[in-house]
């Protein structure tokens, strides 16, 4: 099954692979290249060259070797024809005899073939026999010699009675002897048999029988021309096949010199690893092709290509994003970064080569981002409380000019317990740290922009310091962002978030409440899965979903969880929505505390966060008071047990879920 089919894909603009006119351009920045090949032999061309000559030596070798096999074939054939001549000629009654009785003559004094006359030789049964069988064959020569080598026969008259020119040992000893000689004749080939007297086997003579060598050439020169033309045939063949590879090299370097595709590999090397930007490829199998050092350290992962993308560790969201490349960005949250990730098919000539994935690093983005939205929020309330006290300021110089100073004593006292962004934040002083001070104050602010009251529970206590306030701002911003949103389009009214701090040595436990409509029991693990948003995923750059997710994973890498303690619902159908009297007023109002001090937002969801490393313990500061003075006075004295956060909800505790 492919990596990548066409079913699993959707429809997206799709990227051309690095074709020939992108190459073109990019090799017209190579010059220097260039110019080193001008006047030289293209590559092509010696690779053409080259091989023709391969093909030329290794038919030449052959056709040696064909010509040297074919000459010793021709020779064996010739030799056993004279031998054959020379057997037919001994084994005649006629030579026997003569051969016999010239051999028996030479034992007497003035007796055998040296004494006779060459015209008794010429005339005799022995010659005869001999040059009819040499007219027969077309053989050279054809000698018959007595026991001491003496001719009985010749195709040469003269040489009748005199030693032959060669050895007869061989042949008069009882053996055949094939042999290739040089004599008056010529360049022989020559068979030598023993002639036996007749019903005996004494050897009497020896009979010769030669083919000239011209005779073997001739026919070897009519083999060759037979197998020349399959020479030619087959170095034509070579010769375009050469032809043919060439153009096949040249349409594939894409008419590039060799100085130029090295040039084009070191600066894609250099293009591919020096951009701020992670590059990913993977072919149509699921095989990493490129991976750059930014992607490696991006993704976490140990990459090189060859390898498959599944065994790479990749999170769920970035596989996904591979499988299905659909051009548009998407967001991811890869350990503590925030990814956006852009995956786009890649075709050449209407062939599927795979997917491309760029990613680029938002976490500093994120992060400056969440800060931008605090004080634009706390900018937004101050614009508004600008009005607000210009009106008081009027209020307070027209209660002076009337003489009002009992009213006007009483309107200043009542100013005296607003700040500068509205009501003072109850229980803000039972936390130290003045950059999440800040922090609550801004997110105050920007939930009364949205409708919705953000108070601090009365469980809070944390008198240390943040080290880390970036992972805290970032965990607790996404945690506080998602209860605003959830809370201002919740069925209950009013709509509130509570959020409470407790610090324990350097570790920070958050817990965030909210009166929204709670998140179905089903989908507790859902509202963690990047991707995962109600929100119009088309509104933001990257898509929505990365909040929780990334809370999570910052969370985790801390040695610490961001987890659901409650899942909360809708308000009963038959309630409908409630007016001002709500539970959380109705119960402050019975006990005559706040809304804040009583700690009591109930209905919706409520996520719990521990963080791991993020505090430097400290003391609360003489004097400060607040809703969690009281019990942080309890928890240091040892007089109540160390459970505050236990929320009285009917669930389980923060221990329970998250510790």
């Amino acid at each position: 099954m492919r990596f990548f089919g066409p079913s699993a894909r959707k429809p997206a603009a799709r990227i051309p692979a690095a074709g020939m006119p992108s190459v073109r351009r990019l090799s017209a920045r190579l010059p220097s290249a260039r110019l080193r090949i001008r006047g030289r032999v293209r590559l092509r061309t010696q690779v053409l060259l080259l091989q023709c000559a391969v093909v030329a030596v290794t038919l030449a070798t052959a056709f040696g070797a064909f010509a040297y096999s074919n000459e010793h074939r021709l020779v064996s054939e010739y030799q056993l024809r004279a031998l054959a001549v020379a057997r037919t000629v001994a084994a005649q009654p006629a030579v026997r005899r003569g051969a016999a009785q010239y051999s028996a003559a030479n034992s007497r004094p003035g007796g055998g073939a040296a004494s006779t006359p060459r015209a008794t030789l010429a005339a005799g049964p022995v010659q005869t026999a001999a040059e009819a069988a040499r007219t027969r064959t077309g053989s050279l020569f054809v000698v018959v010699t007595d026991d001491r080598g003496i001719r009985l026969a010749h195709p040469q008259r003269a040489q009748l009675g005199r030693m032959v020119s060669t050895d007869p040992s061989g042949a008069l000893s009882g053996r055949e002897v094939l042999a290739r000689d040089h004599a008056h004749l010529g360049d022989e080939v020559v068979a030598k048999v023993p002639v036996y007297a007749p019903d005996s086997h004494r050897v009497v003579g020896e009979a010769n029988a030669g083919v000239a060598v011209s005779d073997v050439r001739a026919q070897l020169i009519r083999v060759l021309l037979g197998g020349l033309g399959w020479l030619v045939a087959a170095l034509l063949l070579g010769v375009g096949a050469s032809a043919l590879l060439a153009r096949r090299w040249k349409r594939l370097t894409l008419g590039l010199e060799p100085e130029e595709l090295a040039g084009l590999v070191q600066e894609q090397e250099a293009v591919l690893h020096g951009i701020g930007e992670g590059v990913l490829a993977v072919d149509n199998a699921g095989t990493v092709t490129v991976v750059n050092d930014e992607a490696r350290r991006l993704l976490a992962i140990p990459a090189r290509p060859g390898r498959s993308v599944e065994s790479l560790g990749l999170t769920p969201r970035v596989l996904e994003t591979i499988r299905t490349p659909v051009g548009n960005p998407v967001m991811a949250a890869v350990g503590e970064r925030v990814l956006v990730l852009s995956a786009r098919p890649v075709e050449r000539d209407g062939q599927d080569l795979g997917t491309l994935l760029t990613v680029q690093d938002r976490t500093d983005v994120e992060s400056l981002t969440r800060q931008l939205d605090a004080v634009q929020a706390m900018s937004s309330a101050l614009r508004a409380q600008r009005h607000e006290f210009a009106n008081r300021l009027h209020v307070v110089s027209a209660l002076v000019h009337g003489g009002h100073l009992a009213e006007t004593t009483e309107y200043i006292g009542t100013l005296l317990g607003t700040g500068p962004l509205g009501e003072a934040l109850p229980g803000i002083d039972a936390v130290r740290d003045s950059y999440v001070r800040a922090f609550l104050s801004a997110k105050a602010a920007q939930a009364r922009e949205s409708g919705v009251t953000l108070v601090i529970g009365g469980a809070t206590w944390a008198d240390g310091t943040v080290t880390a306030p970036v992972d805290v701002t970032t965990v607790f911003g996404n945690l506080v962002d998602n209860a605003i949103d959830a809370a201002r389009h919740g069925a209950r009214t009013p709509s509130l978030v509570e959020v409470e701090l407790m610090a324990e040595g350097t570790t920070l436990l958050i817990t965030v409440a909210d009166t929204g409509d709670g998140i179905p029991p089903g989908a507790a693990d859902d509202v963690f899965r990047e991707g995962m948003s109600t929100k119009d995923h088309t509104s933001a750059v990257g898509g929505r979903g990365i909040g929780l997710a990334l809370a999570r994973q910052i969370a985790r890498v801390r040695g610490g969880d961001v987890h659901l303690a409650e899942h909360g619902g809708p308000p009963e159908p038959e309630a409908g929505r409630r007016g001002p009297s709500g539970p959380y007023e109705a119960t402050a109002s019975a006990s005559g505390q706040s809304g804040a001090e009583q700690g009591r937002v109930s209905g919706g969801a409520v996520f719990v966060a521990r963080l791991p490393g993020v505090m430097e313990p400290g003391v609360m500061e003489p004097g400060a008071t607040g809703p969690g003075t009281a019990v942080a006075e309890a928890v240091v004295a040892g007089t109540v047990e160390q459970e505050p956060w236990s929320r009285n909800r009917g669930a389980g505790t923060v221990d329970e879920a998250g510790r």
